[in-house]
């Protein structure tokens, strides 16, 4: 494959990026302030967030260089574990992961733009999925290009944020940054737990350009600096984020808003400029759309090349994009669109990759034990760095799951019709093997 069939380093460390700032830090606050009334914890807990997503980034970065090749924790756990946890995973990723987080990022661009433009938040949503795969379905070098554009103008919008509210804002939120009493209670509460859901899914995307790994220019060094810098840039950029929002606006109004950045836009500028930068967010937000479009159909594409029954979404247009993986991705997630609310989408998706991307972790473990001389990238502070991701893990799920037991029950439920899938798939395989 030449190079400009080859994601290169700057393109990976975006894609990073745009995956990861998305709608999560524009809504999250609004379901942290009532549970966590507190700057300082909240800061706190954005920061255990960032260290949970960068121990997971490097130890990702060792398991995708260990394995040299596209699929994520389809390929990761297959190899690891199991091929029906690594098809799971997959079916999980696909159904859940991208196809979900699209139809997320999609409604939250249509609530942006919806005052703007007077149409309906689906039909805007709806239109954004389109135009975004037909962007991506034209090759590698438009959608990188694209891509690099869309993350640049939302990295630029977020500056503009981080510093701006500092120099206009009248200060009526009052909020204190410095440790209060009562904040170490807050901090081992089950609040802080529960809220650290949402803090999970604003970082859900540090694994993106491992999904990539196999269409990235020199893998071994690329690959871990686009996930460790991708993460790092987006962990400080979440603190400034959270802390301009709670200092522009009060805890009051903030409550159990999903559009923070309306919210903040509209009480800093007034209404018609408010009204302006509304809109620009909604253009912004195409970023991590079109990250998840990249990434999203690697995994389709990934499984397809290991089970002929799926094998029809390996096939390739002449652009060399998976273009049916991508359609199937694109028509899933309009359907969830029309069909789910924002608030359970987030806590879906939290709580189900959560429990593969621990499970991926803990294979770094096995995985050693399997490739002990691997010419790979190898995890700092290694096993202190995999434990600190698995046991924050569990700490949210056991939380999540005592506060609302159905939550865990869905995510489970999904796995059901992925494993009929693979019994299927497994099946195919075996007779195919026969028949030769």
């Amino acid at each position: 494959m030449d190079s400009l069939r080859k994601y290169t380093l700057p393109v990976a460390i975006m894609l990073v990026i745009a995956n990861m700032i998305g709608t999560g830090v524009f809504t999250s606050l609004g379901y942290q302030v009532g549970p966590l009334p507190s700057g300082f914890v909240i800061l706190v807990l954005w920061l255990v967030g960032g260290v949970v997503a960068l121990s997971g980034a490097f130890t990702y970065a060792e398991i995708a260089t260990t394995l040299k090749r596209s699929g994520g924790e389809y390929l990761y756990l297959a190899k690891i574990f199991h091929p029906a946890l690594g098809f799971l995973s997959g079916w999980m990723s696909a159904i859940v992961g991208f196809a979900g987080a699209i139809s997320a990022v999609a409604i939250a661009i249509g609530a942006y733009a919806t005052e703007a433009l007077g149409i309906s938040t689906e039909l805007i949503a709806v239109a954004a999925i389109i135009l975004v795969s037909t962007i991506h379905w034209f090759g590698v070098k438009t959608g990188g290009i694209a891509q690099t554009i869309l993350t640049t103008l939302k990295l630029s919008l977020i500056a503009f944020f981080c510093v701006t509210p500092f120099f206009v804002a009248d200060s009526s939120a009052t909020v204190n940054f410095l440790p209060q009493p009562g904040d170490l209670n807050l901090i081992l509460s089950s609040g802080f737990a529960t809220s650290l859901v949402f803090v999970v899914y604003a970082y859900t995307g540090w694994n993106a350009s491992a999904y990539i790994a196999g269409n990235l220019e020199n893998p071994k060094r690329n690959l871990p600096l686009s996930l460790v810098a991708g993460t790092g840039i987006v962990v400080v950029i979440y603190l400034l984020l959270n802390a301009m929002f709670m200092y522009s606006a009060p805890f009051t109004e903030l409550d159990g808003q999903n559009d923070i950045g309306n919210v903040v836009a509209y009480k800093l500028f007034g209404e018609k400029v408010g009204f302006v930068f509304a809109g620009i967010f909604s253009v912004a937000l195409l970023s991590t759309l079109s990250a998840m479009t990249i990434a999203g159909p690697r995994v389709t594409e990934a499984m397809g090349e290991d089970y002929g029954l799926l094998k029809i979404f390996t096939r390739k247009n002449k652009y060399e994009m998976p273009y049916l993986a991508i359609l199937a991705q694109g028509a899933w997630a309009i359907f969830l669109v029309l069909v789910s609310s924002f608030k359970e989408i987030i806590q879906y998706i939290s709580v189900s990759l959560s429990i593969f991307s621990m499970i991926t972790v803990i294979g770094i473990f096995w995985l050693r034990k399997q490739h002990p001389h691997a010419d790979a990238y190898k995890v700092p502070l290694y096993p202190i760095t995999p434990l600190i991701f698995v046991g924050c893990t569990i700490w949210m799920i056991y939380y999540v799951a005592a506060d609302d037991p159905m939550i865990l029950i869905y995510s489970l439920a999904t796995l059901i019709p992925g494993y009929i899938l693979y019994i299927l798939a497994n099946r195919f395989n075996q007779k195919q093997d026969s028949d030769i």
